[in-house]
């Protein structure tokens, strides 16, 4: 039993207790404790085992090799989910960095490439056009200033 125990011993503490159930039962239990408090509590899950003294004997090794075990390669899936994780918010953050200095730079480069004096619009409408609140299309402007024959002359 305790070789079993062994591999998951080598990080942790680990708590046995064994308590009558009736006259023929014994119930184990093996609670692995945290190693720390940022740990995943899926880690600490107890394994019970219930049967009779014989049972306990002959089967109990096997499943605390199976437990320890399973208890690796869940820690083990745990760690290489966290690396995953820590890497892809890692490049995830670079993106962001690279696309917020991108964005910075081209507001000033749009305005490295404008003209150094503006140029002036007249306020004052066109001669010959009418004021409306809609802006006339090219073809009702041509339209009004031909003589209202839609643009076309014959």
């Amino acid at each position: 039993m305790f070789v079993e125990l062994m591999p998951l011993l080598a990080g942790r503490t680990v708590m046995i207790t064994v308590s009558r159930v009736d006259d023929r039962t014994l119930r184990c239990n093996v609670i692995p404790t945290k190693t720390n408090d940022s740990e995943n509590a899926a880690l600490t899950t107890p394994l019970s085992y219930t049967g009779t003294p014989e049972e306990l004997d002959r089967e109990l090794g096997q499943q605390l090799a199976g437990y320890v075990d399973a208890h690796q390669r869940l820690g083990s899936t745990l760690a290489q989910a966290k690396a995953e994780m820590d890497a892809a918010a890692k490049t995830a953050q670079e993106e962001a960095k690279r696309k917020a200095a991108e964005r910075n730079k081209k507001p000033s480069d749009s305005k490295s490439e404008m003209p150094a004096t503006p140029v002036s619009q007249s306020s004052s409408p066109p001669p010959g056009a009418s004021m409306t609140l809609f802006p006339a299309t090219e073809t009702t402007a041509a339209a009004e200033s031909s003589g209202g024959e839609g643009g076309v002359s014959a």
